[in-house]
């Protein structure tokens, strides 16, 4: 029997490596990418105790690769859907009846272990399965999963520390309990971070899980949970299901112990899904949580006294990496005639210099967007724009998917703000700048905040204080995460909680404690010493 109060103490940022040449990193990352691009592996579902194979498989190549096979995984149909359910629901009494300190060790181990033993097999398979540069990976798969695994058992000792006051004569108390039934969680392919944090999260919380990741995060989807079940994890606590989107959501969403979902990704999707589950409100034993991170059409304002090497290294920066398939990313530009001239000049000269290729190559800035699908898509704004009088392709335009999907960084000169690149989200390298009369920098963040139904990130660049005041209070509602003199992308877990409004989501901030309040019921208690024995108030004796 344990008698201690146990409490996490705030942990530091991973450090990022620099993967530079030479460096003992770069020679243990290549090591790792030969030796996965030598096997090909064989990916079941995890569900209960079981590793689900269905002989039903759907190969795995590199975006940027795409003749070279990695493996494959194994999908299933709704009866594996309710298998997951069922097993979640079975781990569920003795999950979330676990003392706190040895729940939060297994998440602690799995960050030591992925920040040691697996850091560059799980950068290796992000980079080759979701085409992601060395540092890209070494941000996202290792840094990111590791702050958000390490930080939240931090977050989570805070709140349950939180407890409110007792009057004489008794004890009040708080106790966070886990949802009553499942969460289900639906994952994105372009951040593993996403993928791993979304279900652990909640399962931190004492709740049980059913997780359906992207297909083509799968092979790094295969990492998180060789390293959760070394961690410890308890069978069935987090269930991996690889099943199409309608499948999911046909179960999930009408089971009577569905208690919540964890979601990154489109806005339709996300619709969707709030439709269905308040449609059938009448079956669920609670008020689900729904929490949503979706789209974005992130922008960058720049002021007349912004320092243009400063705003070209943000764009490049902020449109490129990754390919652009960050919800984060920059798609949109508004720069002042003063500046317009030269900034637009060294951003062509900019790109210039970027090498466009494969993930092993690490002189390689910009690789492969994820799939056919999304290649076809971006292909066809490019097109469009190519074709319309009033917008020019200011530079790149190039599309070529006959050995992987490479799409060129492209940037877009719009004549008209409303073009529908400077609205629409495009989720790839295509950035659209819009040049204003540098005296209408007021009138200028309106038209920002008034463009786009996404609220997601924003920048804006200045020298001038008072403009930056007038900005930000002009954009108050336009970005969930607002950056002064920094390009809108790379939010760190504990710095930066991420999360945006409008149709960017429901602003739960992951990476911070608002997140983690969403996956816990809370319940009240108080406690009299010695109770009354008579139901009279003083106030009746009246006389």
């Amino acid at each position: 029997m344990s008698n201690g109060y146990f409490y996490f103490p705030q942990p530091t940022n991973e450090p990022v490596l620099g993967y530079a040449p030479g460096s003992a990193e770069k020679k243990s990352l290549k090591a790792a990418l030969a030796e996965a691009k030598a096997k090909t592996v064989d990916i079941p579902m995890y569900i209960g105790d079981k590793e689900v194979r269905t002989g039903n498989t759907s190969a795995i190549h590199p975006p940027h690769e795409i003749k070279h096979k990695l493996g494959q995984f194994h999908t299933g149909t709704a009866a594996h859907v309710k298998d997951a359910i069922r097993a979640a629901l079975k781990a569920r009494d003795k999950w979330s009846a676990m003392s706190w300190e040895h729940r939060a060790t297994i998440f602690l181990r799995a960050a030591d272990l992925l920040a040691g033993k697996y850091r560059w097999e799980m950068n290796a398979a992000t980079m080759l399965g979701q085409s992601k540069n060395c540092f890209q990976a070494e941000i996202d798969s290792a840094c990111e999963l590791i702050d958000f695994l390490r930080f939240n058992v931090h977050f989570l000792s805070d709140i349950y520390k939180q407890q409110p006051i007792s009057g004489p004569g008794m004890y009040n108390r708080v106790e966070y309990r886990a949802l009553e039934g499942f969460v289900l969680a639906v994952t994105p392919f372009n951040f593993t971070a996403i993928a791993g944090n979304l279900p652990t999260s909640a399962a931190m919380c004492g709740n049980v899980v059913v997780w359906k990741c992207a297909n083509t995060q799968a092979y790094s989807a295969n990492v998180i949970m060789k390293i959760l079940k070394e961690a410890g994890l308890p069978d069935g606590v987090i269930n991996l299901v690889f099943v199409d989107g309608p499948t999911i959501g046909e179960v999930c969403f009408s089971h009577p112990d569905f208690a919540g979902v964890h979601f990154t990704g489109s806005t339709g999707v996300f619709n969707h899904m709030w439709k269905t589950i308040g449609s059938n409100m009448g079956l669920y034993k609670s008020y689900p949580r729904i929490v949503g991170e979706t789209g974005g059409k992130d922008f960058m304002v720049v002021h007349n006294s912004a320092m243009v090497d400063e705003v070209v290294a943000a764009m490049v920066r902020g449109a490129f990496e990754y390919q652009g398939q960050k919800c984060s990313a920059l798609s949109r530009a508004y720069i002042p005639d003063n500046l317009a001239k030269e900034i637009k000049t060294k951003l062509v000269a900019a790109l210039a210099t970027i090498k466009m290729g494969t993930t092993e190559d690490f002189t390689n800035f910009v690789n492969a967007v994820i799939d056919e699908k999304s290649f076809n898509n971006i292909a066809a704004y490019i097109e469009r724009a190519k074709k319309d009088k009033g917008v020019k392709i200011l530079v790149g335009g190039n599309c070529d998917k006959s050995k992987g999907y490479f799409v060129e960084p492209t940037i877009i000169e719009a004549k008209d703000p409303m073009y529908r690149t400077m609205c629409e989200e495009i989720f790839g390298p295509v950035l659209t700048i819009y040049t204003y009369p540098a005296d209408e920098w007021t009138k200028t963040c309106k038209l920002v905040d008034s463009t786009s139904p996404y609220a997601l990130t924003g920048a804006i660049f200045s020298q001038d204080k008072y403009a930056i005041e007038q900005a930000t209070k002009l954009l108050t509602n336009a970005a969930g995460n607002f950056y002064i003199n920094d390009k809108p992308t790379g939010a760190v877990v504990g710095q930066q909680p991420f999360g945006g409004a409008r149709a960017s989501g429901t602003n739960d901030k992951a990476g911070s404690q608002l997140n983690l309040y969403r996956w816990l019921s809370a319940r009240t208690i108080k406690e009299t010493y010695v109770p009354v024995n008579d139901y009279q108030y003083s106030f009746l004796g009246e006389k």
